[in-house]
């Protein structure tokens, strides 16, 4: 009944190629948006802010970016924490040797380095594939947190080898540092996951899209027709690595507060690795579906003892939490194989020819 299509013609080939065919998910979208935009700002909490609404989104970008490599071209990589790590780096570097420069600018920059070694990491790629790939950036994740370790200019030579982020003042108002509030960095971690999630919907729906596309499912035919193998996946691991970049950036920056390199390990490079497999490959909206499950239901399930009023030791909170997580995720992949997005297009369907059971 919420999904009546009734009345919705198409009339051009536009129309039917339009990124929302029906209108109601034009409409629940535009609620979502509302939402993140006006509602949550207004009504959520410190704990909130710096437990659910940012990591969601940074976990989310960081997937998106894992996903166009993955999802969009098959190239595996085990890498994605590292080239976090480089952006993140890559930013602190940026903010102290100009610090007048604009933050917004100095997250973007960071991207920009972040492709560069991805690209360097990637042509490996022009010659493996599949599981020998994934061992290649395998020996990324190990070589850059490494370097991250013994390379003291990039920490400024700091004692204690981690960097720090500085109090960064944009427009009159702090938007980095301790000073900053969970409120102004929301906004902007919000607007740039926006920008870039626009982004990469239309790079996966245009020709680049189709080519990485091409080049996950045959290479050979994908050669055979044209398609050039070289440009295809180096330009999978530039747009990758620059997501991932940013994302990194913005880990450090809108949400930590401070870095090591052990944060950038290989358990993060996995998680991410998880989320993007929980949510579904080759698909955006499974980058926001597989964050809310891996990253925000950990910290509802931990805190709904209490506000339940059940009194439950932490630590028996936490192993169940793991088993809750780790039974979601196996019940998940046993319903719907391809992930959360699948699974929500196929509710979708259901609710568009309801109430015929065909």
């Amino acid at each position: 009944m919420l999904y009546r299509t009734s009345g919705q013609f198409k009339t051009t080939y536009k129309a039917d190629q339009a990124l929302f065919p029906v209108r109601q998910d034009a409409i629940l979208l535009g609620f979502i948006l509302i939402l993140a935009w006006a509602v949550f700002p207004l009504m959520a909490s410190e704990f909130t802010f710096q437990a659910l609404l940012i990591p969601v989104l940074v976990y989310a970008l960081a997937a998106m970016g894992l996903n166009i490599l993955t999802g969009y071209a098959g190239q595996l990589s085990l890498g994605t924490a590292a080239f976090m790590g480089v952006g993140a780096y890559a930013c602190y570097k940026l903010i102290t040797i100009f610090p007048g420069m604009n933050i917004i600018v100095a997250i973007l920059l960071s991207g920009v380095f972040s492709a560069g070694v991805g690209v360097l990491f990637g042509l490996p790629s022009l010659r493996i594939k599949g599981f020998y790939l994934a061992i290649a950036t395998l020996a990324a994740q190990f070589f850059l947190v490494w370097t991250f370790e013994e390379w003291a200019w990039l920490y400024n030579y700091n004692a204690s080898g981690a960097i720090q982020v500085p109090n960064v003042e944009m427009f009159g108002t702090m938007v980095a540092g301790p000073l900053a509030t969970s409120t102004t960095q929301y906004y902007l971690v919000l607007a740039i996951v926006t920008v870039m999630t626009i982004v990469c919907i239309n790079l996966t729906r245009g020709t680049q899209g189709r080519t990485w596309k091409a080049t996950r499912d045959m290479d050979i035919a994908a050669e055979l027709i044209g398609i050039n193998l070289l440009k295809s996946k180096l330009t999978a691991f530039a747009v990758s690595s620059y997501i991932v970049g940013v994302a990194g950036a913005l880990f450090v920056f809108m949400w930590r507060g401070a870095a090591e390199p052990n944060l950038f390990s290989i358990s993060l490079s996995f998680r991410i690795l998880f989320i993007a497999i929980i949510g579904g490959l080759g698909s955006i909206l499974g980058n926001y579906l597989g964050a809310i499950l891996i990253v925000a239901l950990p910290v509802v399930l931990n805190t709904l003892p209490h506000t339940l009023g059940i009194e439950i030791s932490s630590a028996t909170v936490e192993h169940l939490n793991i088993m809750i997580v780790g039974a979601l995720i196996v019940f998940f992949l046993i319903i719907e194989p391809h992930g959360l997005a699948r699974l929500w297009a196929l509710i979708r369907e259901k609710l568009i020819i309801w109430p015929f059971p065909h």
